[in-house]
């Protein structure tokens, strides 16, 4: 009962609408979010936006990589439009092996859930939607963990004509400035010139 009434009031507080949610199963945690079309977002990338919700908290941005921390642990999310660009597809096998592995097939967004089991902790590696999101987490916050990688992924929403331009070599170009490694520099030339010359 505690928590449906935590996941009651964190619904409530993010805006979204309440859909009741066993946090016991991974896998109705999954199907649940994933099902609804979540259009919320908070966070911007470069690219994209995202949801990030109540209780997480983003740490840093580097490129295309996020750090988030959720009750004491860190999660990260790598965000991929190369392949959302070319609409790569994601090949998964379930792996038997692992604590839990579901293969996410939801009508045009793809991809999977697998946690393993690892001593006392749960590493989560949970990919959809062109993004992924990985964690090493205690079994207190295995659930929480899913439920929040799933508002975030679902949630990822890319500007393809962004994208396009950020792709673009010409764009990259001017972007970062030609650098040509055996281009020679005029006054590294004339210092070694100078010093030849004090040597004689």
């Amino acid at each position: 009962m505690k928590k449906y009434l935590i996941l009651f009031l964190t619904l409530m507080l993010s805006g979204c609408s309440v859909v009741r949610i066993n946090t016991n199963s991974l896998d109705t945690i999954v199907d649940v979010v994933l099902s609804k079309n979540n259009t919320l977002y908070n966070k911007d990338g470069q690219g994209y936006k995202y949801y990030i919700p109540n209780g997480v908290t983003h740490i840093d941005t580097d490129d295309l990589s996020h750090t988030l921390y959720y009750k004491g642990e860190y999660l990260y999310l790598y965000v991929d439009i190369v392949s959302y660009y070319y609409k790569k597809d994601i090949k998964y096998k379930k792996n038997d092996y692992a604590y839990f592995s579901k293969k996410i097939d939801n009508s045009d967004k793809t991809g999977y859930v697998e946690v393993i089991k690892k001593d006392d902790l749960y590493y989560v590696n949970f990919y959809y939607n062109y993004a992924r999101i990985e964690a090493l987490v205690s079994r207190d916050n295995l659930s929480n963990t899913i439920l929040n990688a799933s508002y975030i992924l679902s949630t990822i929403k890319y500007n393809k004509g962004l994208i396009k331009t950020m792709l673009d070599d010409e764009y990259l170009i001017n972007k970062a400035g030609k650098y040509d490694l055996f281009k020679t520099n005029d006054k590294t030339e004339k210092f070694v010139l100078e010093k030849d010359k004090e040597g004689d």
